[in-house]
């Protein structure tokens, strides 16, 4: 038993899973903070049959939806130190540590999810896919999480003047909280899960998100105001350890990185039909939907890019996406 504990701690659990020959297949634990049914879900469960076929069943990969593996920060931690494999999460809490995710984060950049799409299937997506690796981690695919705009329990949104005094859960970001803070309102980050909650005990006074998780996380019922300001339209990203992947043999990271691509598809036609179930809900529910002017908004925006886009790779990165056409 001593030679086996030994052996055991010699390795770390990325070499112990992709090291042994003697299992027929190697389990992959992937983490998403949204339910069973959710498009993101769905799109990794997709790249997971994608693998299984693929590698004709030398890898499976399991998903642990509904935060059941920790919120974002804690499975972020998890999977750059190989105690998860995979992990889809939004790319906003990685603005400090892969500095070229700064620029699909900020506010009013992308003029549509077509805009937002072309950029990421492109050379800019590509270099922020290389950022990434700098952290340890490897970009298998960016999905879809639409268009975030804020909603509250105490009233329309119409202006930027209406967001003065209010209290917004944002994601844990210093853009998000600079962009709350430039409108005149006040930021809390805070994990996902304890939104319902805050808003309806009156610790903050809404929050800021998509149609599909304004819908499944049941913030309508508590926030029935929801302003269509779009002010972001932040693709999520799903990635996976580095040392694992670097474990797979050349012809299976091919494998990987295909899987990826193609799951991209499969997610976005499910978030196309997500969002517009969604807002059904929502609006049957009682939700009140307003669509302000956003050109104050705009306006408001310029401190945030002047702290935040101070690098001349960045700057270029952001001349380059408003290019795209």
């Amino acid at each position: 038993m001593l030679h086996f504990g030994k052996v055991a701690a010699a390795f770390t659990v990325a070499a112990t899973l992709f090291a042994s020959t003697a299992l027929a297949q190697t389990v992959l634990k992937s983490s998403d903070t949204h339910p069973d049914g959710y498009p993101t879900v769905e799109g990794v469960k997709y790249f997971g049959e994608l693998i299984k076929e693929r590698t004709e069943g030398r890898y499976e990969v399991e998903v642990y939806h509904s935060a059941q593996l920790g919120e974002e920060k804690d499975t972020i931690e998890q999977v750059r130190s190989g105690v998860l494999e995979l992990n889809r999460v939004s790319m906003a809490p990685f603005n400090g540590t892969v500095k070229e995710s700064i620029v699909p984060a900020l506010p009013y950049l992308f003029r549509s999810e077509e805009h937002m799409h072309k950029v990421m299937d492109g050379p800019i997506g590509d270099q922020i896919k290389t950022a990434f690796e700098g952290a340890g981690l490897v970009v298998l695919a960016f999905y879809d999480a639409g268009s975030r705009s804020f909603y509250n329990r105490t009233k329309p949104i119409n202006s930027v003047d209406d967001m003065k005094g209010l209290k917004f859960r944002v994601i844990q970001s210093d853009i998000f909280v600079d962009m709350v803070a430039a409108l005149g309102a006040n930021a809390t980050p805070m994990p996902y899960g304890e939104v319902y909650s805050s808003i309806e005990t009156g610790v903050i006074d809404g929050a800021e998100n998509n149609f599909p998780s304004y819908d499944t996380a049941k913030h309508y019922e508590v926030a029935k105001h929801y302003s269509l300001d779009e002010h972001t339209i932040l693709p999520e990203v799903f990635v996976m350890n580095k040392a694992a992947f670097d474990q797979l043999t050349p012809e299976d990271q091919e494998i990987f990185r295909q899987a990826g691509k193609d799951s991209v598809a499969k997610q976005r036609e499910l978030w196309a039909a997500k969002v517009s179930e969604s807002r059904k809900i929502v609006e049957e529910a009682g939700a009140q939907i307003t669509t302000p002017d956003k050109q104050g908004f705009i306006d408001a925006m310029e401190p945030v890019y002047a702290k935040h886009v101070t690098d001349p790779v960045l700057q270029k990165m952001v001349d380059d996406v408003k290019a795209v056409q």
